[in-house]
């Protein structure tokens, strides 16, 4: 995506346009335009082409191809395609990236903050045909993610999820027990916030599917929301509806507060002893 925008801005400070770059590589524009929104991959051949184009130097095509190379490769969770659904593939990448992420959680404890018992559990439940070696890669997978929380220049994660995640059983009263004290313990890490919205907080601007907002480092990245469905998901970066999350997620966070987040975990937490 970065490379994407970069080309797309060498373009533009050439004064090429999309059918000129076009015509350069023997394409259509809207293949150049796939390249810049980096919709499909980056070829190191189209990308030399181009910027011959648009007057690069040679050490500047050399970089630029080099960072193509790379960015052609597979992340670390390739290896776990097989139980990974096309489409959440990206998700992992956007998160792995990410210097903030924001979630809105209604039915189960974000992901990046499972116990192993609990998202063993959840995704059990979610995917009923697995063989255990399925269910056991996916529960690989999700602790795997995790360790960006550990990472020296670890993201930001602020939580928001409903009570009725803490009273939807997982597996056991046990489980949820532990659960519970493992959010209690992120709570006391700074660069991590989680509010739980009371049930008395009634209706709200957030009863709706769970959703992750990302922010980047680097300029060139917009904000991402993703949001998901049974079967398939969907990536906003339009910034209404980026902003429309956004909004929904502070609002959200005004109806509670650390404190109180504290004492309703700490109160659920006793009626699973």
């Amino acid at each position: 995506m970065i490379l994407g925008r970069r080309l797309q801005e060498r373009r533009q400070n050439a004064g090429a346009s999309l059918e000129a770059a076009a015509k350069a590589l023997r394409v259509t524009p809207l293949t150049v335009r796939r390249l810049e929104k980096a919709e499909v991959a980056l070829k190191p051949l189209y990308v030399e082409r181009l910027l011959e184009k648009y007057g690069a130097d040679a050490q500047e095509i050399e970089e630029f191809v080099a960072l193509a190379e790379q960015a052609n490769e597979p992340g670390w969770w390739y290896a776990y395609r097989d139980v990974v659904p096309s489409w959440f593939s990206a998700y992992v990448s956007l998160e792995s990236g990410a210097r903030m992420l924001r979630t809105y959680e209604p039915h189960y404890v974000t992901g990046l903050l499972q116990t192993h018992a609990y998202a063993r559990g959840v995704l059990r439940g979610g995917f009923p045909n697995d063989t255990e070696d399925e269910l056991d890669r996916r529960v690989d997978l999700r602790l795997r993610r995790q360790g960006l929380l550990d990472a020296p220049d670890a993201p930001t994660l602020w939580v928001v999820m409903e009570e009725a995640v803490l009273h939807r059983v997982v597996d056991s009263p046990e489980v949820m027990r532990d659960q519970i004290d493992a959010l209690l313990e992120a709570m006391e890490r700074d660069h991590i916030s989680i509010d739980v919205v009371p049930f008395v907080a009634g209706a709200h601007v957030g009863v709706c599917a769970p959703f992750t907002y990302f922010r980047f480092q680097e300029p060139e990245l917009p904000d991402v929301v993703y949001s998901e469905i049974l079967s398939a998901s969907v990536y906003l970066d339009q910034r209404p509806d980026v902003v429309a999350h956004l909004e929904a997620h502070n609002r959200m966070a005004l109806l509670t507060s650390s404190a109180q987040s504290k004492s309703l975990l700490n109160r659920i937490r006793k009626e699973y002893s």
